[in-house]
């Protein structure tokens, strides 16, 4: 099941496993988190991750949160983020979209999407829903590619001419969000690894390009933390 209105994430919905790999690979030095933190903490809150898919993250908030709640449109990824926090007594993952939350108005204190809202145009009805949701002296945290500069944001304007990051920019500065560069990287294991994630995240033939031309497992990436207060 697909919850309705839900934008498919090829990356995610059909290779999860591999998915996992560029999980593990994104940010080792938890620079987002610290970001994050300097913003809104959320210990002791109540935190909404929006697109949760196999729930990677949830653990890692449930560590100082009060309560945690995943939310994600593809029922086979919500089954796999309730299996990962089984053991989570505040750990609940629930399926539904973006622009139509399963949840109670004002009962959010800190929300996280992480490569969810990236195009930015067009998640208007998203971001209404998240208005609704979120307490007073709330936080929401939208990553976000920077594709202006690094190693993969050069590999992401190749894949996408047509993207536009100003536009993406004016878009989240109308929106009232504050922006956060951040220069984190992907580490990976082994070759085989940022192989196989690289063949999910873009055509084989760029992907093929991509790898030739860049040796080793580290990948400079730079992202932006778009952030609001309500």
């Amino acid at each position: 099941m697909i919850a309705a209105g839900a934008v498919p994430s090829p990356n995610i919905w059909n290779a999860p496993r591999v998915y996992e790999l560029e999980n593990l690979a994104a940010d080792p030095d938890g620079r987002i988190e610290d970001a994050m933190r300097a913003v809104r903490t959320w210990d002791d809150a109540t935190v909404l991750d929006i697109g949760c898919g196999t729930g990677f993250h949830l653990p890692r908030f449930a560590r100082t949160a009060a309560k945690v709640m995943g939310v994600e449109p593809h029922e086979g990824l919500a089954s796999a983020a309730r299996r990962r926090v089984a053991g989570l007594p505040d750990v609940t993952v629930r399926v539904g979209a973006a622009q139509s939350l399963p949840l109670p108005s004002a009962s959010v204190d800190v929300a996280h999407a992480r490569w969810a809202y990236f195009f930015g145009p067009g998640c208007e009805p998203g971001l209404a829903e998240l208005r609704r949701v979120m307490r007073r002296g709330g936080a929401a945290f939208v990553i976000d590619n920077d594709a202006t500069r690094s190693t993969f944001g050069s590999w992401f304007r190749r894949w996408l001419p047509s993207y536009d990051p100003e536009a993406v920019a004016r878009f989240w500065t109308r929106q009232g969000f504050s922006c956060t560069p951040i220069d984190m990287n992907w580490r990976f294991s082994d070759r085989s690894s940022l192989e196989a994630v690289l063949r999910i995240e873009f055509p084989d033939a760029l992907a093929t390009e991509f790898l030739a031309g860049f040796p080793g497992c580290e990948v400079d990436y730079a992202v932006n933390l778009w952030w609001r207060r309500y």
